[in-house]
């Protein structure tokens, strides 16, 4: 079997091979469990180069979980087209791809991650969890929350979060489940808030009024209606 020759990388290519080849390794075991001489092993070079992109494990670490943080960012946009209730159930199909596929170092950056410290990884986290806020307010066509109303969408955020978490642990409960209960707690959510605030109850009702028979908000509607019947 004929060989090619290996062909040398630039700066930046190589940066991004070793972050690529990082995200891979950190989907497997948590970071913690993964070593320099792992990450120059996966990528075919020498430990002493992998240092000459990145001065430790703590700076390519940060660097991955960036390019994590940015890809799980994406996984939120959707086109503002449509019922609500399929467009959130879309994007937590989305959501759900990317714990799965980032599993540990989804929970590492969500617990703290200690590979690169509680600070950085915070910041990482706050930046998804207000753009995932602003997608939502987007997708509601509301510019300017009230209090109330935004902490709907920042509690519903915090929800989605905890349940992956939880779904990573075990897998107990099936993830097209978890991923509909979602959507349900969106509005169920909204849905107290709107017993005392008219701002959350008028989106409320302008939200149901879009839904048709088959989306999960009215199977909602329809449940809780049998459940008090």
């Amino acid at each position: 079997m004929a060989t090619g020759v290996r062909r040398r990388m630039g700066v930046e290519e190589r940066r991004q091979q070793l972050i690529a080849v990082a995200l891979e390794l950190f989907s497997e075991r948590s970071p913690e469990e993964v070593s320099i001489d792992d990450i120059a092993s996966a990528a075919g070079i020498s430990r002493p180069l992998v240092y000459h992109y990145f001065p430790g494990k703590h700076s390519l670490y940060e660097a991955a979980v960036r390019v994590a943080a940015e890809e799980l960012v994406d996984h939120f946009q959707e086109p503002h087209e449509g019922p609500l209730g399929a467009r959130l159930l879309r994007v937590m199909g989305r959501y759900f791809d990317f714990v799965a596929k980032n599993g540990p170092g989804f929970s590492a950056l969500l617990r703290g991650g200690m590979a690169i410290g509680p600070a950085h990884a915070n910041a990482m986290i706050d930046h998804v969890r207000q753009r995932a806020y602003e997608e939502l307010l987007a997708h509601l066509g509301v510019g300017a929350p009230g209090p109330r109303l935004a902490l709907v969408i920042r509690s519903w955020v915090g929800v989605a979060e905890t349940t992956a978490l939880t779904w990573l642990a075990d897998r107990a409960v099936p993830r097209a489940e978890l991923e509909r209960q979602l959507v349900h707690d969106f509005l169920a959510l909204a849905a107290v808030t709107a017993t005392t605030d008219e701002e959350t109850a008028a989106l409320v009702r302008h939200v149901i009024a879009q839904e048709p028979p088959d989306s999960p908000f009215a199977e909602l509607v329809s449940r809780l209606v049998a459940l008090v019947a």
